[in-house]
């Protein structure tokens, strides 16, 4: 395992440097990618409710990592960070929590070039203090905080370029999802500890507290649900037969008069995929991506399955159970974004305790999740509706 690829959560001051430059590469070549095809400037990025303009983007990026490490924000409130950004309006410009999302098209931002700056010196000043810290967890949580956020981000930057059509950095293709493993494998069930803990390095506010968790036997797919198997259902009018969808999915599947999943195109009898702003042909057993959680719950009551749990996938993946894989695709669950109990939220209070409730818990990676952020216990969240993200499904047997 290489440096970079080490987990993030108890990277010590010389690993955090190395991640700290790579997160901020990948974030620049991937803005610049999207600059190059015409959507550097706010005003050419469509008013999309699921993409930022890459322009805020860049700046926020750099801001939460000086609001949090070199201003020393003991929480995200306004006065809870000592002195002032670098830029003069940098809280006005890119504080997301106090920012409105359809307001960022219309901001008076810096030119790129002054922003590339800005993110450059903040960069520089970070890594200066990071060579004096202390290897400890509470000296560097700011650190990680700061890397998990870009590194999210620039996932989502990912998504933005497959939304809008952008082929990804020559340098930085995306990985192909690997084959899927066909058939079921049984889990014994039983008790295991779920979450994380202090003294365990960084944890996510939404983690805590570790507890002892059971379930009781279950039956999961060793892969993710395929193409072919997607293609089966479409085959037997999955989107037309309303008893497989709830009143919310029906809701939403007549809303987006949908009849094939998220960037499937139909010529003739052939269907294709677009992968950033490329035709692709179909192929029936690679994994299923770009399904909404409606699509997902559909797909399971027509072929007589269900979700798992969080706490069921969490079991499979932490038991190391031979054939059981993940990390291909973002998977959704059957349950909802909740906390557990003692949460409580940390120094990023918007990250977490706004969601739940209103969100669904998915589960995994994706091909373009760094390896230092991909965890047995990392909890991912998103709308029921959303089908952008690389995301897709595994089902248990009822």
């Amino acid at each position: 395992m290489t440096e970079l690829h080490a987990s993030f959560r108890a990277a010590g001051p010389r690993q955090l440097a190395a991640m700290l430059r790579d997160a901020r590469h990948y974030t620049l070549a991937l803005y610049d990618a999207l600059d190059a095809a015409g959507f550097g400037e706010p005003a050419r990025v469509p008013r999309l409710p699921i993409v930022n303009p890459p322009l805020w983007e860049l700046g926020h990026l750099a801001w939460f990592a000086e609001w949090y490490i070199l201003r020393e924000a003991t929480g995200s409130s306004p006065g809870e960070a000592q002195g002032n950004s670098l830029l003069a309006r940098g809280d006005d410009w890119f504080d997301s929590s106090l920012v409105p999302h359809r307001t960022r098209w219309t901001l008076d931002l810096p030119p790129p070039g002054a922003l590339k700056t800005y993110c450059r010196e903040v960069l520089d000043r970070i890594l200066d203090r990071l060579a004096r810290e202390p290897d400890t967890d509470a000296a560097l949580y700011p650190y990680r905080l700061a890397l998990a956020h870009e590194d999210m981000h620039g996932e989502a930057l990912l998504y933005t370029l497959q939304t809008l059509g952008v082929a990804p950095p020559p340098a930085l293709p995306p990985a192909q999802p690997r084959a899927v493993a066909p058939g079921e494998i049984v889990f014994s069930g039983g008790s295991f500890l779920r979450g994380g803990a202090q003294g365990q390095g960084f944890v996510f506010d939404n983690e805590r507290d570790a507890s002892t968790v059971r379930v009781a036997p279950f039956a999961l797919d060793a892969g993710l649900v395929t193409n072919g198997a997607w293609l089966d259902f479409m085959r037997d009018g999955g989107y037309q037969r309303a008893q497989y969808w709830s009143d919310a999915s029906r809701a939403w599947l007549m809303g987006q008069e949908r009849s094939a999943p998220r960037y499937w195109t139909r010529d003739g009898e052939d269907w294709h995929l677009l992968r950033f702003g490329r035709r692709v042909a179909l192929d029936p057993a690679a994994p299923l991506r770009h399904v909404s959680l409606h699509e997902a719950q559909a797909w399971c009551n027509w072929a007589g399955r269900r979700l798992p749990t969080e706490a069921e996938w969490e079991y499979a993946a932490v038991s190391r159970q031979p054939g059981f894989t993940w990390g291909a695709l973002w998977e959704w669950t059957a349950s909802p974004f909740l906390p557990y109990a003692g949460f409580e939220a940390d120094r990023y209070r918007e990250y977490s305790a706004p969601w739940f409730g209103s969100r669904q818990a998915i589960r995994g990676a994706s091909f373009a999740t760094p390896a230092r952020m991909r965890s047995a216990h990392f909890r991912n969240f998103f709308t029921p509706e959303r089908d952008d993200i690389f995301v897709g499904f595994r089902s248990c047997a009822l």
